[in-house]
């Protein structure tokens, strides 16, 4: 489905697919702890929100089941800066 944000469970990733490309969060989960390892938007999607998009349904999606964070990816790290109201997943 183009221009949403899929959840694929078995592969530890999310993905965003756009017109011709496709944009991807990555992760970890050990338990109850989700540790996002990498975002990659390619170019063609950069500054239309893929990131914002893929890095708020996995908070959200962690949020709900009770999850902690440990952003090891730079971009969610200030990501999770940048809106407080996340601050409250991370992993301590």
């Amino acid at each position: 489905m183009k221009n949403s944000v899929q959840h694929y469970p078995p592969e530890q990733r999310y993905a965003f697919q756009g017109e011709h490309a496709e944009a991807v969060l990555s992760y970890e989960r050990n338990d109850r702890v989700v540790t996002i390892t990498h975002t990659f938007v390619p170019v063609e999607l950069r500054g239309h929100g893929a990131a914002e998009k893929l890095v708020r349904a996995a908070l959200a999606e962690a949020r709900t089941a009770g999850q902690t964070i440990v952003p090891q990816c730079s971009y969610v790290a200030r990501f999770i800066e940048r809106h407080p109201e996340f601050q409250d997943l991370v992993s301590k």
